[in-house]
């Protein structure tokens, strides 16, 4: 378990840097140049690696249902929004809105068991965990520090 907890924070954590530099490069380059840039070099790395660690057994893909070899194409679609979002909204509430929605629905998923993920039962407390993160990112974006107003104290202006 704390394992599993260690790499869930290297994963988010990485998630937040690389949302950052794919903010950066999108400055410069646009959403879809991005995308084929981050996705091109993921392909690259990933099959580099896996072929290092795994050999000709990553290949192997037994008794996978063929649609679940399109989730790059989703991933095609959280580079571009998430790219979008960051331009629109900053990092921090882009960020915190997708990793909210992301809980969501696996919440969703879960209870539901869609997909073949193994049906959890849904419960009050998990439900309140959902609605404590989502007001969270509400206190994060609209309960920040008020401008000071103008002091209503008047000078008095020194007669030379």
């Amino acid at each position: 378990m704390i394992l599993g907890l260690f790499l869930a924070c290297i994963a988010g954590s990485l998630v937040g840097i690389q949302n950052i530099f794919n903010n950066k490069v999108n400055v410069h380059a646009g959403s879809w140049s991005t995308t084929t840039l981050v996705l091109g070099l993921g392909f690259i790395a990933s099959l580099t690696l896996g072929l290092i660690f795994e050999g000709k057994g990553m290949f192997a893909l037994h008794n996978m249902q063929p649609w679940f070899w399109f989730s790059g194409l989703i991933g095609v679609g959280v580079v571009v929004c998430i790219v979008n979002g960051i331009k629109l909204l900053g990092p921090t509430y882009a960020i915190s809105i997708s990793l909210t929605a992301q809980l969501g629905c696996a919440l969703l998923w879960d209870s539901l068991g869609w997909l073949g993920v193994e049906k959890v039962p849904f419960t009050l407390n998990k439900l309140v965990g959902v609605l404590v993160i989502i007001g969270g990112v509400i206190v994060f974006k609209f309960g920040g520090a008020r401008k000071a107003k103008p002091s209503s104290k008047k000078v008095s202006k020194a007669i030379v």
